[in-house]
């Protein structure tokens, strides 16, 4: 039984990996590099445009987890018709995809995004499929211009309003989740990973004074402010969509999964505290 790993070198991917591996599974990493290195897994090189290279990746797996790369929405739009396409014709025997921290529609034409078009249509597939619906991963606080600013000033800045609750998760959450979720074909629609009770700014600053052993306070950023960080790392378009993204976050009351879909009740997995990522990173 094979496993199926979309991005298996990247943030979410590779601890996808890292899970299944150490359960024994066989596992194919699909990789744009047909030269990477992934331990212990088959490196297989699929580009996302074409059906074909999906089909022939999907074809008898036992499981594949899929998120979609970062790139225009048009891009992914067209990435999430061709996966959806592939997996109509490959059959594969189970589907879990993140949404990487997109908001899942409620409602909505298949075509009005990338991740609802990949949802509707993994449901219409009629294939077993699970979506994973994080909201925002503890990793952002390891972007250069956070991190030097805890470390350096004990000051943690981010782009969200003083005592804002958000349900963060870790990417190390995503890959407990997503192999829970291979071994669970009866639960199916949205798992929701993250904190809950979800967790402030100020608590996220307590944690990271507690790992390091000083004073951190938290400061809330304008996104303008940190988009413009982060554009020599990502680019200006990029950018100006996260900066856009938090200025939409900002305005609710919150931004909490609920109890009722969270993977602590559907599968029974807690996902880790701030304290508890920072540790198993090793800072």
């Amino acid at each position: 039984m094979t496993y199926v790993i979309h991005g298996a070198t990247g943030a979410q991917g590779a601890p996808v990996v890292a899970a299944l591996t150490a359960a024994g599974k066989s596992v194919i990493a699909l990789t744009r590099n047909a030269a990477a290195a992934v331990p212990g897994a088959q490196v297989v090189a699929v580009d996302y445009s074409s059906t074909a290279d999906l089909t022939r990746a999907y074809r008898d797996a036992e499981g594949v987890f899929v998120h979609l790369p970062l790139a225009s929405e048009e891009d992914r739009l067209a990435y999430a018709r061709n996966i959806v396409a592939a997996v109509r014709e490959a059959r594969p025997a189970r589907v879990v995809f993140s949404t990487s921290g997109v908001d899942v529609p409620e409602t909505g034409d298949p075509a009005e995004s990338a991740v609802s078009t990949l949802i509707n249509g993994l449901a219409d597939s009629k294939v077993s499929y699970a979506v994973i619906e994080p909201r925002l991963f503890f990793e952002n606080l390891l972007l250069p211009p956070v991190f030097e600013a805890v470390r350096e000033q004990g000051v943690l800045r981010y782009p969200l309003p003083a005592g804002f609750r958000v349900s963060w998760s870790s990417h190390l959450d995503i890959a407990d989740v997503a192999a829970a979720l291979f071994e669970r074909p009866d639960v199916t629609g949205v798992v929701s990973v993250g904190q809950y009770p979800a967790i402030t700014g100020e608590e996220l600053a307590g944690a990271f004074a507690g790992r390091l052993g000083r004073d951190v306070a938290y400061e809330a950023l304008t996104p303008d402010a940190f988009g413009a960080s982060i554009a020599p790392l990502i680019g200006e378009g990029p950018a100006a969509g996260v900066a856009a993204s938090y200025k939409a976050k900002s305005a609710l009351p919150d931004h909490s999964i609920t109890a009722e879909r969270s993977a602590q009740k559907l599968i029974g997995m807690t996902p880790r505290t701030a304290s508890q990522w920072l540790a198993d990173i090793g800072l």
